[in-house]
This record gives C-alpha cells, structure tokens and sequence, in this order.
C-alpha cells in the first residue's frame, strides 16, 4: 500500500495504478462472475471457463515476482483484486485466487530452479495448484499429519490422506506436507512438490458443501507415490514453518474476501428494501 507523505499528514488513498487494478478485478467479477454464480454454486461445478478467462486478463498469480514472469504485486495489491472477486462470487473467487496460497511454499521455500520451474507453468498456462496440509484427523493441529514420506533409492515415498483440499481434483501439482521423522512431532514434517500425474495419487471425493460451492474441495490419497528428492522444499524439519509462514501471509486475503461477501450483501440488502413497498412507501 502506498502511504504518501501531504500537507495534511499521511495519505492511505490508493495510488492511480491500484485504482485501475481494483476496477479491472471488480469489472471482471461483474461481467464474468455475477451472471453465472448461481448456476456454479448450483451445480457445485468448477468454473473452469472463468478461471481461464481471469488469466487471460492478468488477475491470476499476481504474486509471482517480476523476476520470474509475474507482475510482481505487493499484498495489499493482491488484497484488492481478492476483494472485489469474492464481491462477485466467493466461491469463483476461491478457486481463482487459492493459487496464491498452493503457490507460496514454492516461492518461500524454493530454490531459484524450483521457482522457475514450477511458476512458470502457472504464467504460461491457466494451471492450477493446491496446498495439501489438512488432513481427516489432522486440521489445526499440524504436528497431528499422518502422511509420510520415507526415503526410498534416493526418492522419497508418500503415503497417506488429505481432506478439504481446493482445487485438487484439477490442480496441475500439489505442495504436499508430509512427516519424514515421526518422532518429532511438527518439527519433523517436509514440503514437497507432487505432480498431480504421479501414479499412486488418488483424487477421492469431491465434498458436496453448503457454501463455496463453485470450488472444488476434494479428498486426496497417496499411495506409494514416488517423489524425487528434487522436488522438497527446502530443508527436512522445514515443513512446519513453510506452512505455518504461507498461512500467515494469506490470511488477510481470506479476510479481503469475507468483506467482498458483505459488501455484495450489504448492496443487495439496500437495493431490496428500496424497492419493497411497505404501508405505501419503501
């Protein structure tokens, strides 16, 4: 956000760029979003079309650096867009948006041949990614994952379940959080990057919600899925701070997106009472 110094003090207004990103994401949620909401909430289907057409105008990824392809927006940017998608459809908004969150551990935690290798695909194509770290027994209490990953030939094997993931029955690739030291609690869990072609992967069940309904939340399986050592993020013993360090960051997104939700109530709310007709006036 930019603060600017004025005769009067500091100015939180909005700069002219972050004006003009706020009315391309709120634009875009009126014309794309609005007019087929119902019918994907409805349906509980993926909104597989408006996602690609999000890409297509640049409000997917926002931040995946410059260095890296992306255009490299600061968080209160991604806020804004986050904001004014949900205004339109929180549901839609969720399944465009959560490649921020399945995305993070990469850029936190990975090397520059990770970063380029696996962001690129998100830029070059509308792909989509989940971060895989709930699990059936295992919600706010990280340290109680059951997924493992054992060193086997110089690959690691995982084993295990995850619950309530988004997008993970159309995700390109998963970032998976697995223990690799049983014995130590959270502080032997490990971030690795999954292709979602991997054999041994199951997509389990697509969860029937009452809200949210335009998301795809799914069960997932691991069945001796082969992962090559390439692909973990960063050190073993590091997977409790990638997660916990890609929560923080994305949590004021979440927050973005309930009061998109309220706004979206509060207008229609007034538009109804405007025109209700009540003891001969409205």
């Amino acid at each position: 956000m930019s603060a600017t110094e004025t005769t009067s003090g500091i100015s939180f207004a909005l700069s002219n760029e972050q004006r003009a990103l706020r009315e391309l994401a709120r634009d875009f949620a009126d014309r794309e979003i609005r007019p087929v909401a119902a019918e994907y909430d409805e349906r509980s289907q993926h909104p597989g079309d408006v996602i690609a057409k999000a890409h297509e105008v640049g409000l997917m990824n926002p931040h995946i650096p410059e260095e890296y392809g992306g255009p490299g927006l600061s968080a209160f940017e991604q806020i804004l867009i986050g904001e004014e998608l949900a205004w339109g459809c929180s549901g839609i908004a969720t399944s465009i948006v959560a490649n921020i969150l399945g995305s993070l551990p990469v850029l936190l935690a990975g090397s520059d041949e990770q970063k380029r290798e696996w962001l690129s695909q998100l830029l070059e194509e509308p792909l989509l990614c989940s971060f895989a770290l709930t699990e059936p027994g295992a919600g706010s209490d990280v340290s109680a994952i059951q997924t493992t990953a054992a060193r086997r030939d110089g690959d690691y094997v995982l084993n295990g379940s995850k619950m309530f993931i988004t997008n993970a029955g159309q995700a390109a690739w998963f970032v998976v959080f697995a223990s690799t030291d049983r014995g130590a609690g959270h502080r032997g869990l490990s971030a690795f990057v999954v292709p979602a072609e991997s054999e041994g992967i199951v997509v389990e069940e697509h969860l029937d919600k009452l809200g949210q309904r335009a998301t795809d939340t799914s069960a997932l399986a691991f069945h001796e899925v082969r992962v090559p050592a390439a692909n973990r993020l960063g050190q073993e013993g590091e997977g409790f701070k990638i997660a916990m360090r890609t929560l923080d960051l994305t949590r004021p997104g979440t927050a973005a997106g309930a009061v998109g939700v309220a706004r979206a109530a509060f207008e229609h709310a007034v538009g109804y009472s405007k025109g209700r007709i009540q003891f001969g006036q409205p």
